[in-house]
């Protein structure tokens, strides 16, 4: 499944909605579907709120497919070059809720939640591919 966003909040709505149409199209369960819907929504959020540097719009592109072992994401953006895996905080569990800065905690849930998170440059273009294996 192939998807195209715009560089707007407004756009999670139809994310969710498009992970609930693949994982019903390709048996996905309903636990599968809620770790891509989470991870995703965070990832689209943090495109969307940090990745832009002007007001025009762009477009974030999604490719999910489903193989009998794992569902894959690949998520691709032209904003500033970014890679999550690398350069986003480590979330500070030690630290009361209250006190703590914002960020990581989104990446942190794709790297734990996920089987297999990597990141790449292709020329103006940010590629975050996730996979999570499929339950037996």
């Amino acid at each position: 499944m192939h998807c195209i966003y715009r560089n707007d909040l407004c756009e999670l709505e139809r994310l969710a909605a498009d992970i609930e149409a693949f994982a019903s199209e390709n048996a996905v369960g309903p636990d599968t579907a809620h770790v891509f819907n989470l991870c995703l929504d965070e990832i689209l959020t943090n495109i969307v709120s940090y990745s832009y540097h002007d007001k025009h719009a762009h477009e974030i592109h999604l490719d999910l497919t489903a193989t009998p072992d794992e569902i894959t994401a690949c998520i691709r953006d032209d904003g500033a070059a970014f890679d999550p895996l690398t350069q986003a905080p480590e979330p500070d569990f030690h630290t009361p809720i209250e006190d703590r800065r914002i960020g990581g905690l989104g990446v942190h849930f794709v790297k734990t939640l996920m089987s297999r998170v990597a990141y790449r440059r292709e020329g103006s273009w940010n590629v975050l591919e996730m996979a999570k294996k499929r339950n037996p």
